[in-house]
């Protein structure tokens, strides 16, 4: 029998860790990752690097340092944060060499309070980008309404970008305008189009978490029948859409000049529900050509158990949108679902980066005092 992670591999799923750390970075476990489990890219998130960041000894001589040169604490989390990404892009840059600059990529997100505020949003991406220096970096954007601009400028420049935060059909559509107008800005001022890349990160399980909520609350036979349907068939009908608008006489010109497509990303791809399998989210979403970012217990749990079909998106568009049929017939919205999971996500970064803030400031300053005693 065939190793799972191969399999989903060869039917063209790039498997991404949704996790980095101090930690796993000096114990050689995202080196390890690589090398034995098919990890080909490195996602992060300010949750992500709360829990890093206040949790063990990992951070203390680079905050000791930072404490003593006096570094105000947005700057002191800039600095960790890019200390970490920039060493994973030196751990996937074979990876991004030998896929040509495919895979072998490594996120690195802006401050999410700036996800409204657009000439912020780009003034910092444009920072984060200058201080990680890597060329297999991704500055990830949140696609919130005042983003897509953002995107738009930022692959302008030359800075290639994860979208982050992806939940409805129709801000997917935006997001992928987004993309091709700024790659047809950055090939009009000359810019070499194969060197940019761009994801585009549809969340997947959150959708089902918020949507079953709602089907509970109806009660009916019905109802629970359609639970844990949601996710799956938006995902889907994402697909979909994407192969819609990379099929498109727009795109063609683009592919004529070089560029590449920005290929779907599953995020948010660990099972909410316990009566769910822990593979759910992965075996459910294969097809060609997208990216499965996964943290490492999904990850692991589909190396040990997961059953990997050919494909398991296409040929299921028409099912998926009877699912939402479904629930509009009985009265779940699915802009109130989609709008609801997108604030709330924006609002989970922004309370993350502020609890670090406070537990970096609150460190900053013991710093000094600890060393004169």
């Amino acid at each position: 029998m065939s190793d799972p992670l191969t399999a989903l591999s060869d039917c063209g799923v790039s498997i991404w860790l949704d996790d980095l750390s101090r930690e796993r970075l000096v114990s050689g476990s995202l080196a390890d990752l690589v090398a034995d489990k098919h990890v080909v890219g490195v996602t992060t998130n300010p949750t992500i690097f709360a829990k890093a960041i206040t949790t063990g000894d990992a951070y203390d001589a680079q905050l000791r340092d930072l404490s003593v040169r006096g570094v105000e604490v947005r700057e002191a989390l800039r600095a960790l944060t890019a200390f970490d990404v920039r060493d994973a892009c030196d751990v996937l840059r074979p990876v991004y060499e030998a896929t040509g600059g495919v895979d072998g990529r490594v996120s690195i997100e802006v401050d999410p309070r700036l996800a409204h505020d657009t000439a912020a949003t780009i003034a910092e991406a444009r920072a984060l980008w200058w201080l990680v220096a890597r060329p297999n970096l991704f500055v990830k954007i949140p696609a919130a309404r005042q983003g897509l601009p953002a995107i738009a400028a930022c692959l302008a420049e030359g800075i290639s970008i994860n979208v982050t935060l992806i939940f409805s059909l129709s801000r997917y559509d935006a997001v992928m305008d987004a993309f091709f107008d700024g790659m047809e800005r950055a090939g009009q001022s000359g810019r070499d189009l194969s060197s940019l890349g761009s994801v585009a990160s549809f969340f997947v399980s959150r959708v089902d978490a918020e949507v079953d909520s709602r089907l509970d609350k109806i009660g009916t036979a019905e109802a629970a029948e359609l639970r844990g349907r949601a996710a799956l068939a938006n995902a889907r009908l994402a697909y979909q859409h994407y192969e819609q608008a990379f099929s498109s006489r727009r795109w063609d010109a683009l592919r004529e000049a070089g560029a590449r497509p920005q290929r779907p990303l599953w995020a948010s791809t660990s099972t909410k529900d316990p009566a769910y399998p822990d593979t759910r989210y992965v075996v459910g979403l294969v097809a060609p050509g997208v990216v499965n970012t996964m943290p490492e217990a999904t990850l692991r749990a589909v190396a040990d158990h997961g059953q990997v079909p050919d494909d398991s998106v296409r040929g299921h568009y028409a099912e998926s949108q009877q699912v939402f049929n479904r629930l509009q017939a009985l009265g779940i919205d699915y802009e109130d679902v989609v709008q609801k999971l997108e604030d709330e996500g924006v609002a989970a970064f922004d309370a993350s980066w502020d609890r670090l803030r406070e537990q970096l400031s609150a460190t900053l300053r013991s710093q000094p005092a600890q060393q004169r005693s």
